[in-house]
Parts: C-alpha cells; structure tokens; sequence
C-alpha cells in the first residue's frame, strides 16, 4: 500500500503545475485552521524550523552535509508527572542510480504521567528539480512502543478491574509520507504521520488507538540591506482530523563568518507565546525556547526546551580519503 501511494506522489510530482501547486497547499492551510480544538498525539517542539524531519520525512538531505540534532522539553514546569521529551536525529543526502536522496533515522522518549511513548524510525526521500526548485517525496518506516506503569496507580479501590496495576506494554509499527518544496528563499512542506492508524495493545485488555496527524509547514527568509542579518518568517499547523495546533514564528538571525546568533518569537493562537534565542557555541548551534501558556497556568509553569544542532561536511567521493569540518546552522 504505502509503495502505491509513493508511487502516485512521484507521478503528481511530474505532471503538477506551479499554480496547482500552491493552490493545492493553501488549501490544506486553511483546512486545518478550521478545524477545531488544540491537541494531538504528537510532540510540539518549538524549534520545529530546525527539526523538520521529526513530522516530515521529505526533508531529510535537504543540506549537503551530515545534519544532527536533538531536543530535550520540559513541559508545565512544576506539575507533578508533567511531560518530558527528549528527541535525536541524524539525516544526510546521497547521489544513488542518477538521482538525489535523502536518508534519516530518530528516536524519540515522550514521558506523559504513568505513560511512556517510544519511536525509532527510519526515512528516505527522492529529490527532483520542479520549477527552478526542489522538490521532496519522503517515507517513514518505524516502530512505536507504549508503556504504561500500573505498579504506580493509587486507587481506593485497588481491586478495580477497570485500572490496571502492574506494568503494561506494547508495539506497532507506524508509517509516515511527505512533501517537501524549496525554491530560493522559500520553502513548504506537507506531511502525514501514524497514516496506518496503529493500535498498540497493552495487555490483554487494553489498547491504544493513534489517529493520523496531518502537517503544513512554510517560511521565508528575507533579506535586509545588512548582509548579515536576516529576518526568518515560519509556521506550521498540525491536526489529527478533530484538533489542531498552529505556531506562526520570527526569528531575527545575524550572521558573520562562524558565528550566529538569532532571537525570535513564537505564537500560538487560543495556546501560548513562545520566547527563542541561540547561537553557535563551538560549532555546535545551541537554542532555548521558553512557552508561556496564555490560559489560567501560571507564567512560572511553563515549558522548556533546548535544542542542540550539529553540521558535518563530508566528502564520500573516494574512498578512504572523507574530509570534513564543522559548519553553522543557519
């Protein structure tokens, strides 16, 4: 099933128009923006213009080097059992039968309470020149595996059937595709994840159902008469068909030589304002985010998240003689 669909992607992607193309992915903007409420099954990170292949799998190889990054977040700081992620990915272009390609893998631990989701995927993309740009069709292949602890319920009634005590798990396996368009300095992209809809089941009793959640993601980065400052406009909105989340952010971005430094903004509607900053750091790119929920919690217990990037170049022409050096994230 999923080489079906790849394949009808390849052929969209041959016959599409400019026109079509961006009428196609309005439409999915305004779509999701209607649709209702605000929660998913997945993780929102804030530095998702920097972590694109963690919902999009068409964007691995996008850079012509080896590209690693990670992220640790801290959720509703303060709350007990409050939410905990912690993510790391790697993804590099490769020239394969006369064509560019894209591979990835990630890991992802998403502690929630009692419960503890887990994923390792594998990704691939096939790179195409579309109209004086580049086009993406990507595959997700991985595994997700739920646990949950029982052993640490505190029921009244501890012999509730309804309530397991002692430690559940599960696996299943989940697929993902996506599209990927960069052109300039410009760039869109539109995914899918948990597309076989995964039923983990935990026990002999109890099961978990994870619904697809759809992605549209978009930037731009416009240059100022100062060569070294940038302005990078982004957003991206996610919806598993009943709920959604939009985040629409700014970064001012100055950059000279080796070194960068940005600051920038972030906003949620009905969720959060968002507070970012980073810089490179030994030619590592450091970032930290800060989200203020604009609710009833207080400013004190909000979220936290750091991210850490890492670029190689590297030269696998001949054998045996790679070269490489750290470069910046930009």
């Amino acid at each position: 099933m999923c080489f079906i669909i790849f394949t009808i992607i390849l052929l969209i992607v041959r016959y599409i128009t400019v026109r079509s193309f961006i009428r196609f992915i309005f439409t999915i903007f305004f779509t999701f923006v209607f649709l209702g409420m605000k929660a998913q099954y997945d993780v929102s990170f804030s530095h998702y213009f920097d972590m694109e292949p963690s919902f999009n799998p068409a964007s691995v190889g996008q850079y012509n080097k080896l590209n690693i990054n990670a992220a640790y977040a801290m959720d509703m700081a303060g709350f007990e059992h409050n939410p905990q992620t912690m993510y790391a990915a790697a993804d590099i272009p490769f020239y394969f039968m006369r064509s560019n390609n894209g591979a990835g893998v990630q890991f992802m631990n998403d502690k929630i309470g009692l419960f503890t989701h887990k994923k390792l995927a594998v990704q691939y993309a096939y790179k195409h020149k579309l109209f004086k740009g580049v086009i993406s069709v990507g595959a997700q292949v991985g595994i997700i595996s739920e646990d949950f602890d029982g052993s640490k319920v505190d029921l009244n009634e501890s012999s509730d059937p309804a309530f397991s005590t002692t430690q559940q798990n599960g696996n299943g396996l989940d697929l993902a595709l996506g599209m990927y368009y960069v052109r300039g300095q410009w760039y869109a992209g539109v995914s899918a994840q948990h597309i076989n809809s995964p039923l983990i089941k935990l026990g002999g009793t109890n099961e978990l159902q994870i619904d697809p959640t759809y992605y549209l993601t978009g930037g731009y980065n416009i240059k100022l008469n100062n060569p070294f400052v940038t302005i990078k406009p982004s957003c991206i909105v996610r919806t598993d068909g009943t709920a959604y989340r939009a985040d629409i952010t700014s970064r001012l971005v100055y950059s000279h030589e080796d070194k960068m430094m940005y600051g920038g903004l972030s906003y949620s509607p009905t969720n959060s304002v968002t507070f970012l900053i980073g810089g490179t750091f030994h030619g590592l790119v450091l970032g930290y985010s800060y989200e203020v929920y604009t609710s009833a919690i207080n400013p004190g217990n909000g979220s936290h998240e750091l991210f850490v990037g890492y670029q190689m170049d590297i030269n696998m022409v001949k054998k045996g003689k790679n070269k490489h050096k750290n470069v910046r994230i930009l």
